[in-house]
């Protein structure tokens, strides 16, 4: 499967856990064609025709018939898991799509208090993994996010993400429902991001999210799941940024209509194989809602947002001067510690792995 412009898929059948409903009965000896038709049916009988959902959850229709339910949610809210749980539980959905890429998948399985020590610790390993993936700046960059991920973090106690979470385990509770991963991979959406702003308001952002410190609270959160003031923030963002703002938020929301019109094609019924329009469930930060409404029956075109220009003159030499002092720093270290300190120095792991990263990785 391509990576880039496809939305990763995995199958979610029922889960371990039980639901609050008794679970079916499934006969010693039953064949598996009704088996598979007695899950369909009960599936069937829990979908509720004309659910009362959320203020958070907007309906849009496909062509075919088929129907997604948008769930728009704030990344730090427990309000917004709950609309995540009962819009799943209420619609019985064929898809469930959320805002993650496969490199981000790995806060699905684990669980909110290592997440949440994830979320605090800044080191050293993480800064070379950022930058090995996404290169010099972009990773850099990243890891100025995380930070500013870490203040929220620390601010509210509460992981991020968890309205994914609770979108994975609900679907593992729906029989015959599949998870898809429907974001742009976050190397090519960083290394766009990068590259559309100039050198200044890359220092601009970069002193902004350094020393960010304003406190947060949960009310504060609870506020960006409002379409009104959230567009207010977003209008203050794009005249401060509007470069990032194309890339981070407007190129995102085609990529997500892309894999969210997808997710609503028909489904076979395992009974005769009859296509019956599909009930779908996308969760996404509320931001991209009103973007994805304006995108859902528009042409597009994905490929325009998954290329990456090359690094300018400008970033080369950039590169070559960075490279240059660290390993000019890293040699006069050696030196003045002396042959055989200098070799265990350089047989260091962390030392090679900066050597590499500095060796393969552009800027």
């Amino acid at each position: 499967m391509d990576q880039d412009n496809k939305p990763e898929d995995e199958s979610v059948g029922l889960s371990e856990n039980p639901s609050e409903e008794e679970p079916p009965c499934i006969a010693p000896g039953m064949a598996d064609g009704e088996t598979l038709e007695m899950l369909w049916q009960l599936r069937a009988q829990r979908r509720q025709s004309s659910p009362e959902l959320p203020e958070t959850v907007t309906r849009l229709t496909a062509p075919d018939g088929s129907t997604l339910y948008l769930v728009g949610t704030a990344h730090f809210s427990d309000n917004s898991k709950n609309d995540v749980a009962t819009t799943i539980r209420a619609v019985q959905p064929d898809v469930v799509v959320v805002e993650l890429c496969q490199y981000r998948v790995s806060m699905l399985r684990m669980d909110e208090n290592t997440l949440l020590k994830e979320a605090k610790d800044i080191n050293l390993e993480k800064v070379q993994q950022a930058i090995k993936q996404n290169g010099l700046m972009s990773g850099l960059m990243q890891i100025l996010l995380l930070k500013v991920s870490a203040h929220i973090t620390e601010q509210l106690g509460m992981a991020p993400g968890g309205e994914f979470r609770e979108a994975f385990k609900e679907a593992g509770q729906v029989p015959f429902c599949k998870f898809h991963l429907g974001d742009r991979p976050i190397p090519v959406t960083f290394k766009r991001a990068i590259a559309a702003l100039s050198l200044w308001q890359k220092a601009r952002l970069a002193w902004g999210l350094c020393f960010l410190s304003d406190p947060i609270s949960k009310e504060d959160v609870e506020k960006c799941k409002q379409k009104d003031l959230l567009e207010q923030t977003m209008s203050e963002m794009i005249g401060e940024f509007p470069a990032l703002h194309q890339t981070i938020v407007a190129e995102r929301d085609i990529y997500l209509t892309h894999t969210l019109r997808q997710a609503t094609r028909c489904v076979e019924s395992p009974s005769n194989g009859q296509k019956v329009p599909a009930v779908v469930v996308g969760v996404v930060g509320m931001g991209h809602v009103p973007g994805i409404e304006r995108n859902w029956e528009k042409e597009l075109n994905i490929q325009e947002i998954m290329s990456v220009a090359p690094p300018s003159q400008f970033s080369r030499v950039l590169r070559t001067v960075v490279k240059g002092v660290l390993m000019g720093m890293l040699g006069y270290a050696c030196y003045r510690a002396g042959g055989g300190l200098g070799r265990t120095l350089l047989s260091l792991p962390a030392v090679q792995s900066l050597m590499e990263t500095l060796r393969l990785h552009p800027a």
